[in-house]
């Protein structure tokens, strides 16, 4: 019980304070450690022959190390393993972050385009409002997933350890996860944990904002939009998120000057959005948290 405790203390302290920059500024980030560790065995390591196994053999170490710091942190008491695990969740910043595209995208779409560039991997220079929109609003629901139910989920399985592997794989994955000549054979390993440790935290982000507002058939449109997504996963929240809200999401979009011709996820939605179903999303991302944190106590509760 006071292992899920913690957990539900950290969601709250995350929702609270988020990410203060006075402490950030002055001592590296864990994500920010992480970062530099998957950096430095990239340089080192990814080069000559069987990068494949070199690239496994690599993530399996780092996930000793965070296996081991993790167990290392929560034998200090259940106070400290809760501010651990508020550090890693992201559901604040993450909010502040998509907010930040509204209120930008309501000064001017050139402010839009300059906010949502924070937060997205695509090309931001030609979008109109409804593009900026639905980055931001993918974007919601995508790290709403990877942020907040995923970490928390691999806490409530295996305490803050899985906590700070679940992070190193994700970050790992977001560092060299590619399918390029560089990282196809190094990243693998990465992009194919990663995808089996999100698998289940999709699919619950997925079915937590389809309760919220569920539609007639919508689950039934969520399943067969998910599917669209070149990720296995991050499809999930993105077709719950465009169902719950009405709108059409994804569809072509630029990645480094190429155009890609995806289809639009829920695509009887609203295609004409811009602030204010930006707003509307990050209204249910803190619904769908308040669905979360209360899950967590009812089974602190029951067990």
């Amino acid at each position: 019980m006071i292992h899920v405790l913690a957990l539900a203390v950290a969601l709250a302290l995350d929702a609270a304070i988020g990410e203060p920059d006075a402490i950030w500024k002055r001592v590296p980030h864990p994500a920010v450690l992480m970062g530099r560790a998957v950096g430095w065995a990239d340089r080192k390591l990814n080069h000559g022959e069987g990068r494949m196994i070199t690239g496994a053999v690599t993530l399996a170490g780092l996930i000793v190390v965070a296996w081991v710091v993790g167990d290392l942190v929560a034998s200090l008491g259940w106070i400290v393993e809760a501010l651990a695990a508020a550090i890693l969740l992201a559901q604040r910043s993450l909010v502040e972050h998509v907010k930040d595209v509204a209120n930008a995208l309501s000064l001017s779409l050139a402010d839009g385009r300059a906010a949502v560039a924070r937060i997205v991997g695509r090309d931001t220079a030609g979008m109109d409002e409804p593009a900026v929109a639905r980055a931001a609003i993918e974007s919601a629901a995508e790290n709403f997933s990877d942020g907040v139910i995923a970490p928390a989920f691999w806490f409530l399985v295996f305490g803050l350890p899985g906590m700070l592997i679940y992070k190193m794989v994700n970050t790992a994955d977001s560092m060299i996860g590619y399918r390029t000549p560089e990282h196809e054979q190094f990243g693998k390993a990465a992009a194919r944990l990663d995808d089996v440790l999100n698998w289940v935290p999709a699919r619950l982000s997925a079915l937590i904002i389809h309760l919220l507002a569920p539609r007639p058939g919508g689950w039934a449109r969520i399943r067969r939009d998910a599917g669209l997504h070149r990720s296995p996963n991050a499809g999930w929240p993105e077709a719950a998120m465009a169902v719950n809200l009405r709108v059409a999401l994804a569809g072509p979009r630029s990645y480094h000057g190429q155009m890609t011709e995806d289809a639009f996820v829920n695509p009887d939605g609203a295609h004409e959005i811009g602030a204010a179903e930006i707003d509307g999303a990050v209204a249910v991302l803190w619904r769908a948290w308040g669905v979360a944190l209360g899950l967590v106590i009812l089974i602190a509760i029951v067990t």
